[in-house]
C-alpha cells in the first residue's frame, strides 16, 4: 500500500510527540534522601546543597542517534524525494553548483566548533513543537502547489522545530549558522530568479556600454544586445547576467564570515563583507561582457566563445572572492585592537 503524504507527515509528528515523553520520563525528579542515606517515601529531607548533574548537548545527540533511528527513518519517508530532487539540482544546475559543496563546508564548521556546540546547555522549549507542526502545514502547501521551494523550506523549518523542542533557544542561536548555509543553497522559485536575472542582464549590458564608450569601442546597445561594427552582435543572455557569480559570490562570503579566524570580527563587519557581495559579483561580471566585446571587436566574434567564455566566468568569480577575503583581511586588521595599535 503506498504512503499518502498526510500519513507521512502524522507519522514523523506522533515520532517527535513520543521522543518528547520519553525525555521527560528520563528527566525525573531528582530523590530525597535522610541523614542516613536511605531513600524514604515519608520523612525525608531534602538535599538543597547539592548540585545535580545537568544534561549536556553531546549526551542528548548521542542518545538520539542510539535510541531514536526510528525518528530519522521518519524522516527521510517524509523528506526522502525532497532531497533527491535537491541534489539533482545542485548537480545539474550550474547557478546552485555550489551546494555540492554545502555539506563539507557544514561539516567543517561543525568540527571547528565541537567544543562549542558540545557544551550547549539544556532548556528544551514546547514552541519548538509549533514550528516542526508548521514546518509541515509548509511542506504539505508546497506539495499540492507543486512549489519545490516551499517544501524544502520546510525540511529547514522542522530542523530549526526539532533544535528549539529537543536543546531550546540557545542551541538555535548556536547551530543557525548551519541553517543560513543550507538556505542559500535552495534553488530560488523561477519567477523570482527570472525577477531578478531580467534586470541584471540590462544592467550587465549598460555598463558594458559605458566601459567600452571608454575604451573608444563604437557600440550600440539595444536592451541585453551589444552590437559592434562588423556586424558582431553580443546577446547577454540568463547565464551572463551575472545572477550565477552573484548566488555562488554570496554563499561564499557567508561561509568565510563563519570561519573561526573571522568570527572576532563585529557583526556590522561580517554584514558588510556578505553585502558587499552583490556589487562585487556585478562588477566583475560587467567586466567580463566588457571584456568579451573588446575581444569581438579586435579578433572577431568567434575569439570571444568558446575557451574564453567558459575561462572568463572562472577568473571574475575567482577575482570576486579574492575581493571579498582582502575585505575580510583589512576588516580583521582594522577590528583586532593589537593589530590596530601597531598600526
Amino acid at each position: 500500500m503506498r504512503w499518502t503524504h498526510l500519513q507521512r507527515i502524522v507519522i514523523i509528528s506522533n515520532s517527535l510527540g513520543q521522543a518528547q515523553v520519553k525525555h521527560s520520563q528520563r528527566e525525573g525528579t531528582p530523590r530525597r534522601l535522610d541523614n542516613d542515606g536511605d531513600p524514604h517515601t515519608s520523612s525525608m529531607t531534602t538535599v538543597l546543597d547539592k548540585e545535580w548533574p545537568t544534561s549536556s548537548a553531546s549526551a542528548i545527540v548521542g542518545g538520539l542517534l542510539r535510541r531514536s533511528s526510528w525518528m530519522i527513518a521518519a524522516f527521510l519517508l517524509v523528506y526522502g524525494q525532497t532531497l533527491v530532487a535537491l541534489a539533482r539540482d545542485w548537480w545539474t544546475n550550474e547557478d546552485y553548483a555550489h551546494g555540492l559543496f554545502t555539506p563539507f563546508a557544514l561539516a567543517y564548521l561543525i568540527y571547528e566548533r565541537r567544543k562549542e556546540l558540545t557544551n550547549i546547555p539544556l532548556a528544551p522549549s514546547s514552541l519548538g513543537f509549533l514550528v516542526i507542526l508548521a514546518s509541515q502545514a509548509v511542506l504539505t502547501v508546497g506539495f499540492l502547489g507543486a512549489e519545490f521551494f516551499l517544501q524544502r523550506v520546510s525540511m529547514l523549518l522542522l530542523f530549526a522545530g526539532a533544535i528549539l523542542f529537543f536543546w531550546g533557544w540557545q542551541a538555535l542561536f548556536k547551530t543557525s549558522f548551519g541553517l543560513v548555509l543550507l538556505l542559500l543553497a535552495i534553488p530560488l522559485p523561477v519567477i523570482i530568479f527570472n525577477a531578478i536575472a531580467i534586470p541584471l542582464q540590462l544592467l550587465a549590458s549598460g555598463l558594458a556600454e559605458l566601459l567600452l564608450g571608454v575604451l573608444n569601442v563604437p557600440i550600440y546597445r539595444e536592451g541585453n544586445i551589444l552590437q559592434l561594427p562588423h556586424d558582431i552582435v553580443l546577446n547577454v543572455v540568463e547565464a551572463c547576467s551575472g545572477i550565477r557569480s552573484l548566488v555562488s559570490l554570496t554563499a561564499l562570503a557567508t561561509l568565510t564570515t563563519m570561519l573561526s579566524r573571522f568570527r572576532p570580527i563585529p557583526w556590522w563587519g561580517r554584514m558588510s563583507c556578505i553585502l558587499s557581495a552583490v556589487p562585487v559579483a556585478l562588477a566583475t561580471n560587467a567586466l567580463r561582457v566588457t571584456g568579451t566585446a573588446v575581444l569581438a571587436h579586435a579578433f572577431g566574434e568567434r575569439y570571444a566563445e568558446g575557451f574564453f567564455h567558459s575561462f572568463s566566468s572562472m577568473l571574475v568569480f575567482v577575482f570576486g572572492f579574492v575581493a571579498i577575503l582582502l575585505e575580510m583581511l583589512l576588516l580583521e586588521r582594522l577590528t583586532d585592537p593589537e593589530r590596530k595599535a601597531a598600526l
